[in-house]
């Protein structure tokens, strides 16, 4: 009887074994998926190193803001008229004022001034051949008139005898025959003078085109000698405009082709400035708005007067003319901060600007809870966007108070513990 008792205790040991593996399985599994269901806890943050603004509505103004620099609204590029070398710089850049005509440099070009003076002799040489000519068609005019006159002068004198021949023999007192050769002789001398008088009508229009053909030729050399001359005087370089000379690109003894620019010349008084916009900001920006220019010792009014046509390095350059007087300090390559007014709105729900808040987006930020114990994440619909503002369009309203700094280390709390 004892044998099978002790079966029957074996068994249920077994099976309650087997029952108590069972619940202790089943309650481990349990356990494990409501842990895995457990949301992070809120961690805590400390609220005096976050960047908190309240949504508000009224009128809200449109800016796009960019670094830039003063610029010369004139810079003179000074260029090497001839192929040269350097041998005298007067001035530097950027130690007084210049005036127009100063000498900035001096260059050489030895076989140039040498093209010059033969050009010189050439030119003074045709206007001695010039004046001898004039000398000359001149002396030949004058024996021409002299020979006109002498044969007016037998032709008056044969005029005279014929017709005293004529009259003799009228009166039978010369014979015939010798009146007519009288009068032939008179007639070949009135034939004589008028071709003579046809000659020198010739010789004038000769004189006269022989007398251009040299004043082309001596205008030729003239002009080629000027133009040596200019290239020559082409060799002392000179401030084209009173202003600063912001640039010498040479050294003496250098060799300087055609071209090279050896020096900038600006007016400091005519200044613009010249902002750089991000490319994502200039939707908006068009010619004629207006802006402000803070040169770091004052504000100064301008207006937008041309943009660039691409973008280089993801910025554009913007030009804005300044309308102001220029504060004390200014200068050309001054750098300054300009802000530029793209509109101004009426009505509109907006907030100061997150970290992350682009325009036309939709962002999570954290609305901070009336008792300002915690912060809980809401998706934020944003609209027009300005300088250190932006349009609010949904998820919040206006009172409330939202954390604007960068919060994307907690991009995977939807709750956060404020400590204040």
């Amino acid at each position: 009887m004892d044998v099978p008792r002790g079966k029957e205790v074996a068994r249920r040991r077994l099976i309650k074994r087997i029952v108590l593996i069972g619940v202790a399985v089943i309650a481990i599994g349990g356990t494990t998926v409501a842990l895995a269901r457990l949301k992070p806890a809120a961690p805590s943050v400390d609220m005096s190193g976050l960047w908190p603004g309240t949504v508000r509505r009224g009128p809200m103004e449109r800016q796009v803001r960019g670094l830039g620099a003063l610029k010369p609204e004139v810079i003179y590029f000074i260029n090497a008229a001839v192929d040269s070398r350097v041998v005298k710089i007067v001035r530097r850049a950027g130690i007084d004022p210049i005036k127009e005509g100063a000498v900035i440099m001096v260059l050489s070009n030895p076989d140039l001034e040498l093209e010059a003076e033969r050009a010189e002799w050439t030119y003074k040489q045709d206007e001695a051949n010039l004046a001898n000519l004039k000398v000359k068609l001149e002396s030949d005019k004058l024996d021409q008139k002299a020979g006109l006159a002498a044969l007016e002068s037998q032709y008056t004198q044969a005029k005279l005898t014929a017709d005293r021949d004529l009259e003799l023999t009228r009166l039978n007192l010369k014979s015939d025959l010798e009146s007519k050769l009288s009068v032939d002789q008179a007639n070949q001398l009135q034939n004589r003078v008028a071709l003579q008088k046809q000659r020198l009508e010739i010789a004038d229009e000769s004189i006269k085109a022989q007398i251009e053909a040299a004043h082309v030729s001596v205008e030729s050399s003239r002009a080629a000698y000027e133009e040596k001359k200019k290239q020559v005087e082409q060799l002392t370089i000179r401030s084209p405009s009173d202003g600063q000379l912001q640039e010498v690109d040479v050294e003496v003894g250098q060799r300087v082709p055609t071209g090279t620019i050896l020096a900038k010349v600006a007016d400091p008084k005519k200044l613009k400035a010249v902002l750089q916009i991000a490319e994502t900001q200039m939707k908006d920006v068009r010619i004629g708005l207006d802006a402000t220019i803070d040169t770091r010792n004052g504000l100064v009014p301008g207006r937008v007067t041309r943009i660039d046509p691409a973008a280089v390095n993801g910025t554009v350059g913007v030009d804005v003319a300044l309308l102001g007087p220029m504060p004390e300090g200014a200068r050309p390559e001054l750098s300054v901060d300009g802000t530029i007014q793209i509109e101004r709105l009426r009505d509109v729900v907006y907030v100061d600007r997150p970290v992350s808040g682009e325009p036309d987006t939709t962002i999570g930020l954290f609305k901070i809870e009336p008792d300002g114990k915690g912060a809980n994440r809401v998706n934020v619909k944003l609209g027009r966007a300005s300088v250190n503002t932006i349009e609010v369009k949904d998820g919040l309203r206006v009172g409330d108070r939202v954390i604007l700094s960068d919060m994307s280390q907690y991009d995977s709390y939807q709750r956060i513990r404020l400590n204040q």
